[in-house]
């Protein structure tokens, strides 16, 4: 397996530019196409007076919108830089509509970590939590001011669950390049020889694997961080849990902390 074409959210935000360069960094990697994709709904007229008010409130909004999917364009060129073959998709509806409509003709979707205090991700922008539990592609987190991932050792962050084994499977391109794996069990019910019988089936595609059964005092998330840091990984691998309310996702706990704080990148499954 390998990735043959990478798709990367696109929007106006000050952490894009960033995230679009790592995005084409993977895609010259692993010779792969480049999409950007990114999307703003037409909001509806309010307070109109009749249809014909209505119908002009609609095309100057709608003129908004395509004036700024012309500018996410343009810095979505600018970044992608040499990246030999690209493509551009955008579109006038919701953006996590649009982005996991996508999704379906891509082998990884690299998207966004919001910064800190930064609330207001602005009318290209969507909610992570859509993205990850309902692409159904593995997704590639990135934190702010992250602008390269080498990949050269990665922590992978085992559950026996069909998310963690999703993730595991959606990174071997990554997995199978890198110079140290790690991978680890924490938490209630961590199980060490199903951890090792996931390092095992990684060697036999060529990684170099050691196997860790972490205790700590700590949250489940915050050890898996903790211990990326002390062996310099540039990138996690683990599932992604939660469950839908009100039309939301409610994270699990070590899913949310990886979301909240990393700053490293996480690809994530659910």
């Amino acid at each position: 397996m390998s990735y043959a074409n990478i798709l990367v959210s696109v929007d106006l935000a000050e952490t894009a530019p960033d995230r679009i360069r790592l995005a084409a960094g993977l895609a010259r990697r692993f010779d792969a196409d480049l999409t950007g994709a990114a999307a703003a709904e037409v909001p509806a007229p309010l307070f109109a007076h009749d249809i014909r008010d209505a119908q002009a409130q609609f095309d100057q909004a709608r003129g908004e919108i395509l004036q700024e999917l012309e500018r996410a364009r343009d810095v979505f060129a600018r970044c992608a830089g040499e990246t030999s073959r690209t493509d551009w998709r955008g579109a006038t509806e919701r953006p996590f509509v649009h982005i996991i409509e996508q999704g379906r003709a891509a082998d990884l979707l690299v998207v966004g970590r919001a910064a800190p205090g930064d609330l207001d991700p602005g009318p290209l922008g969507f909610a992570l939590g859509v993205i990850l539990m309902e692409a159904g592609r593995p997704v590639l987190v990135v934190p702010p001011r992250v602008a390269d991932l080498s990949g050269r050792r990665i922590v992978v962050a085992w559950k026996d669950t069909p998310e963690a084994r999703r993730a595991v499977s959606g990174a071997l391109p990554f997995i199978r390049s890198a110079d140290q794996v790690f991978v680890v069990t924490v938490g209630e019910g961590a199980r060490f020889e199903g951890a090792q019988d996931v390092a095992r089936h990684l060697s036999r595609h060529g990684a170099s694997v050691t196997t860790h059964l972490l205790t700590t005092t700590v949250s489940d998330g915050d050890s898996i961080l903790r211990f990326a840091r002390e062996q310099e990984a540039d990138l996690t691998v683990m599932g992604a849990y939660g469950h839908s309310r009100l039309r939301e996702w409610a994270f699990g706990g070590a899913t949310r902390d990886v979301l909240q704080s990393t700053a490293i990148c996480c690809l994530m499954a659910h």
